[in-house]
């Protein structure tokens, strides 16, 4: 349809469910909710560049609270977007203007951008009055369109890898920094879902080792007008317009329902490669921001039913999320648009999961976040929906929104306290054992209590939203002055250390420590149970030089670097290994939590903790503040983890020493006589992994370096000789902190 330009149409009466424009391959059925409009126009563009619709199409038909209208001269391809009429009075929260060009909340494509300015908003901009006086200029002309598209699709009988979490490893990736500089793709495709789904993308992340690519907003979204006026954009794509439209501007093929095609290619191509696509979806908030933001779609179609408004002053909006506006789930409409485009997602997409932003927002009712919150329940009972991967964020900025542990069983949390307690450990700061032992174990305190496993923890060091993990190390400080708010925004609590010198440094010996503590975070990371979370380009060493709120940086500063050197793929090849070797060995990545114990009356036990000197850890050393250095003895032989044949799960025993005392510590190896163990990696050595791992006697004085971690296999011996204190075990006094690094933390 598109550049056949109409004067009058074919209307039929049409249906009002499925809501949005379908094709039906004998037209296209529109159908828009609006349970407050006193009339809805259809308008029909004949080009993306059309400054004004060619036709206008009242919906006189109006079933349910559904206007709705089938055009059968209609085609997939079509621009189109909606006119909604009624009252402007924004004092009691209704916010109707006909004269602004609304996208449509069920468009499967979006065209153009917003060419910001004055028009774009229901009121006039710059008033006395603020918000209370209407602005009646169009905005045709400046807005973005809906597209009609044609799901039809050739999948190849693709078929969803269908990973269980336990095994899975996550990694996070922005779609367009992944591939915007990699000379492998084809330059019309760097940045986008086809340079993602491509070959070379494929074997990076099959050599890497990664299960599940996490992808930062996909959702069609917008560019907020504060942004473009300081030369920036909204990079991250934390800021939705379109919840079943994919990003148009990571299409390499078209923004005319080529997006669509191309997306699915992308996740078809993952599949077959088996790896699974996990969509972070924005369900909380809209682009449309406070009352003083835009009018682009859910305000001007029916405010009242798409936000939470402040039940004494509905001029104004509930703000649970930081951008302005709260999604209502509390409105059965609403709810019913997150969850259809859930299902849009897993059912046409082929999509593996979600990541949910600000997940304790979406169950907020009148009181606070509630676990039985309606949009639980219908996703607990939906049969699409509960069989994919469901992972919260599971805090927002409201109160009493921090609900780490919280989540019903079903859903994983991005896991907050691993990600502190792991950044504070390898800082040095005290107190800090027993915290340790409990993320590293899957966090067993949070989780265990109402019936999760181990799974239910991702754990992570970093994400997009703060340091890589190169920051991590060089910066105590956030550096953000490129974002124009005078290095106001991003979190200042970032439990980092730049090891004595803010930045890049040449020293060597500072650059030796920072490389040995990225080396730690992912040794724990990967051989902690739960489920790691890498963040894209951590695995070679990527910076955003101190950048940690890096959600504006459409450019190098976010953008992968592919012209490695030598000492980032060294740190590449470390990655790799850690990743191959919790793939390789089951013990690393337990779907059941740890019993600590004597398990059913045989002398396993599946974990045991040990201090240098080859004792148990005593109550005494758990409570101590000083205490940095353990070792964990996992169990290869336990008995209560099974195959689907119902046969016992075996693996060997893996003894891993930490230590983030600043000086090396001896560490005496446990188990009786005659038993042998082979330390295999090391973090002091650059390489990680020892290209001639070494063997060591039960009893024998291991040399654990200062902020260093080393992982040790039985190879010699009965496993259950090793579970025992060390035959040679010696009485240990913990150092505290140097003088000079209390000092360098400012304490």
């Amino acid at each position: 349809m598109r550049g056949a330009f109409m004067t009058s149409v074919k209307t039929w009466l049409g249906y009002p469910y499925p809501l949005g424009a379908t094709w039906l391959g004998n037209g296209v059925n529109f159908a828009l909710f609006s349970e407050t409009a006193a009339s809805v126009e259809l308008c029909l563009f004949d080009n993306a560049e059309a400054t004004e619709e060619n036709i206008r199409i009242p919906l006189t038909e109006h079933t349910d609270q559904v206007w709705h209208v089938f055009l059968p001269d209609v085609r997939p391809g079509q621009l189109y977007g909606f006119r909604v009429s009624g009252p402007y009075d924004p004092e009691r929260g209704l916010r109707f203007n006909s004269s602004k060009l609304l996208l449509d909340p069920y468009a499967k494509a979006i065209a153009g951008e917003v060419t910001w300015a004055d028009e774009m908003f229901g009121y006039v901009v710059g008033g006395k009055d603020e918000d209370l006086t209407q602005d009646f200029r169009d905005d045709a002309w400046g807005v973005p369109k809906s597209v009609v598209i044609d799901n039809a699709f050739d999948w190849h009988d693709d078929k969803k890898p269908g990973i269980p979490l336990h095994r899975s490893v996550i990694y996070e990736v922005h779609v367009k920094g992944f591939s915007k500089l990699w000379h492998a793709v084809p330059e019309e495709l760097r940045g986008t879902y086809a340079a993602l789904g491509s070959p070379a993308a494929i074997d990076y992340f099959k050599k890497l080792g990664v299960t599940a690519l996490e992808l930062l907003p996909v959702h069609a979204h917008i560019d907020d007008k504060a942004l473009i006026d300081r030369g920036l954009t909204n990079y991250w794509g934390y800021n939705t317009i379109g919840f079943f439209a994919p990003h148009a501007q990571y299409s390499s093929s078209g923004q005319f329902g080529e997006q669509a095609v191309e997306f699915k290619s992308m996740v078809r191509n993952l599949h077959a490669a088996g790896i699974e696509v996990i969509l972070d979806v924005v369900y909380n908030h809209t682009a449309e921001g406070n009352h003083l933001g835009p009018t682009l779609c859910f305000r001007g179609i029916d405010n009242l039913a798409y936000y939470r408004l402040q039940p004494d002053n509905p001029r104004l909006y509930l703000d649970f999320t930081g951008t302005g506006n709260t999604f209502n789930l509390l409105n059965s409409r609403a709810l019913q648009l997150v969850m259809d485009s859930l299902r849009y997602w897993v059912l046409e997409m082929h999509v593996d999961g979600f990541r949910f932003d600000l997940a304790s927002s979406l169950a907020r009712d009148h009181e606070g976040v509630n676990k039985l919150h309606a949009f639980f329940e219908i996703i607990h009972q939906d049969p699409v929906l509960s069989q994919v991967k469901l992972i919260a964020e599971p805090w927002d900025v409201g109160e009493g929104g921090y609900q780490v542990g919280n989540f019903p069983v079903l859903w994983a949390e991005w896991n907050g306290k691993y990600r502190d307690t792991m950044r504070s450990f390898w800082k040095g700061d005290e107190g800090r054992i027993g915290e340790l032992a409990y993320r590293l174990t899957g966090s067993p305190d949070l989780y265990q209590h109402n019936g999760r496993r181990p799974y239910a923890s991702i754990n992570f060091v970093t994400a997009h939203d703060g340091f890589t993990l190169t920051d991590l190390v060089s910066y105590n400080e956030k550096h953000n002055e490129l974002n124009g708010d005078g290095n106001k925004d991003g979190d200042n609590n970032n439990h980092s250390w730049n090891c004595g010198v803010e930045g890049p440094t040449d020293n060597p010996e500072i650059n030796a420590l920072r490389d040995r503590q990225r080396r730690n975070f992912l040794t724990t990371l990967f051989l902690s149970q739960g489920v790691p979370m890498l963040t894209g380009g951590d695995e070679w060493g990527r910076t955003q030089n101190g950048n940690n709120n890096a959600y504006c940086q459409d450019n190098e500063n976010s953008w992968f670097n592919w012209e490695r050197d030598e000492k980032q793929n060294q740190f590449l090849e470390f990655t790799r290994k850690l990743i191959q070797l919790r793939k390789d060995h089951p013990v690393f990545r337990r779907p059941k939590f740890f019993q600590g114990r004597r398990i059913r009356g045989s002398e396993i036990r599946d974990v045991m903790w040990f201090n240098p000197g080859g004792s148990e850890m005593s109550d005494e050393e758990w409570a101590s503040p000083f205490v940095r250095c353990i070792g964990i003895l996992l169990s290869g032989d336990t008995m209560d983890v099974f195959n689907f044949q119902g046969e016992p799960i075996r693996d060997e025993t893996f003894l891993l020493l930490i230590n983030a005392h600043f000086e090396p510590i001896p560490f005496v190896l446990p188990g009786q006589e005659h038993i042998e163990w082979q330390l295999i990696l090391d973090t002091m050595d650059p390489n990680g992994f020892l290209m001639e791992p070494r063997k060591f006697a039960s009893g024998d004085d291991v040399d654990l370096g200062g902020r260093a971690s080393c992982l040790l296999q039985l190879v010699s011996g009965a496993q259950a000789q090793a579970r025992e204190e060390s035959w040679k075990k010696r009485h240990v006094e913990f150092p505290a902190l140097s003088a000079e690094e209390e000092r360098a933390r400012g304490k």
